[in-house]
């Protein structure tokens, strides 16, 4: 005992010797559940020095050493001990997409780096687009939160003077941010009806349904058409409000035109498949086209705090009946990580696509972008350790909202589990060692 009790020491010794900043901690988490923070820095709970005996560990804090040992606790009582130190990772070895990337989007990408194949990020959808009430659920039902809150743009082009939405009031993601969480970003990119049709405070008018409006992809990118002035407009919109959170310090993924090709690969069958979203329905060098326009109109803007994540239908999960949509692949330079949406999936199904994508792309880090239980037939998901298990290491996992909810079982088996990070474990800018002391 008194050999790890050396080793011990050791770890706080280098460890102390890191702290910098408030926060900084050393966290003792007893057998009966209780634990204790101390901390380095700071004016309250401050350690000044931990002694011990052959059985005993003494805790000291600054400013009482003259009162004794503030707390003498029994090896045998302690389960383990945690420190967390705010310490930068180095992001020199990363490259994102964007060569002007930020070290904070960098340093994102390299904590899903770090993790992946080892644990998983639990992640949810935003209903309504902007705010974090799911992942609030979530919490009421597990005691824990997220490691991850996606919100969706999908109202950007609601009017300002609507009383329901609005992007530019950044509150709930600073908040989220602020309580240690990551940041997903998506956009369902609506368009309106047709060129004349007015976009209601309450979002009526739009869609991304390329049945239910004359908008053309093709023709976004021709100047001198609506559906372009419409195009860079929205864009613009979205701009405004990247830069807002990049000027509070918040780097996130970035998943846009997920889904492209729809139904368009399918290769047999009764019906000719075709693309679900207005982004697709062009073709998949249209696609590409947009892709690349917005990348580098949103990097010419000075948004620097993105890491761009690009949805794959992977065989539409039937080899079988479609061709797979690499040609729809904006390319390496365009694109940080790989994202696939599955719905009502079972486990062995989930690590066939993981398997495959990944092989297919084999330097990039696979997400399940989308999961949740299936509409038509009502499946649910399959459970993240089963999925884990049979081999599906996603780098996230992010059930959708409303309907598509995993049940509250599903969520308390998930959060449950030792390879799902929740949003107390994320530490993404500092470096945590779970120090078992027995």
């Amino acid at each position: 005992m008194k050999k790890i009790l050396f080793s011990f020491f050791a770890v706080f010794i280098s460890w102390t010797a890191l702290a910098q900043v408030a926060g900084d901690k050393m966290t003792i988490h007893k057998t009966n559940g209780d634990t204790v923070s101390y901390y380095f820095t700071g004016s309250s709970n401050v350690l000044s020095s931990i002694r011990h005996t052959a059985s005993n560990m003494q805790v000291y804090l600054k400013g009482y050493e003259n009162l004794g040992a503030f707390e003498d606790i029994n090896v045998d009582d302690i389960d383990r001990i945690t420190f967390s130190v705010y310490h930068p990772s180095d992001v020199s070895d990363i490259t994102l997409a964007d060569p002007s990337a930020q070290d904070g989007a960098k340093r994102l990408y390299k904590y899903l780096k770090l993790c992946y194949g080892t644990k998983t990020l639990s992640s949810v959808m935003a209903d309504v687009a902007w705010n974090h009430k799911v992942a609030d659920q979530v919490y009421a039902v597990t005691g824990k939160y997220p490691a991850m809150n996606c919100y969706d743009f999908i109202h950007i082009c609601v009017p300002d003077d609507n009383t329901w939405i609005h992007y530019h009031d950044i509150t709930p993601v600073t908040e989220w941010a602020d309580a240690g969480g990551l940041v997903s970003l998506m956009w369902h990119f609506n368009v309106p009806f047709s060129e004349t049709t007015v976009v209601g405070a309450d979002g009526s008018g739009v869609t991304c349904d390329p049945s239910k409006t004359t908008f053309k992809a093709s023709r976004a990118l021709m100047s001198g058409t609506w559906e372009h002035t419409w195009f860079y407009a929205q864009m613009d919109k979205v701009i405004v409000v990247l830069l807002k959170l990049q000027d509070a310090g918040i780097s996130a993924l970035w998943r846009p035109f997920h889904e492209a090709a729809g139904n368009a690969m399918r290769t047999k069958g009764d019906w000719t498949g075709s693309a679900w979203f207005w982004w697709g329905t062009d073709g998949a060098e249209t696609y590409k086209a947009l892709w690349k326009v917005m990348f580098d109109y949103f990097t010419e803007k000075g948004v620097h705090n993105l890491v761009w994540v690009w949805t794959t239908q992977n065989y539409n999960g039937d080899a079988s009946a479609y061709d797979q949509d690499a040609d729809w692949y904006p390319g390496n330079q365009y694109v940080d990580m790989i994202g696939r949406d599955l719905y009502g999936y079972t486990a062995s199904q989930q690590a066939t696509e993981f398997s495959e994508i990944q092989e297919r792309y084999p330097n990039k880090l696979i997400a399940l972008s989308e999961c949740g239980v299936e509409a038509n037939s009502s499946t649910a998901t399959a459970s993240v350790y089963e999925a884990w298990k049979e081999g599906a290491k996603w780098a996230y996992f992010m059930p959708w909202y409303g309907s598509a909810l995993p049940s509250d079982s599903w969520w308390k088996d998930a959060m449950g589990q030792d390879c799902v990070i929740s949003r107390d474990q994320v530490n993404i800018n500092a470096t945590s060692v779970d120090y078992i002391i027995k």
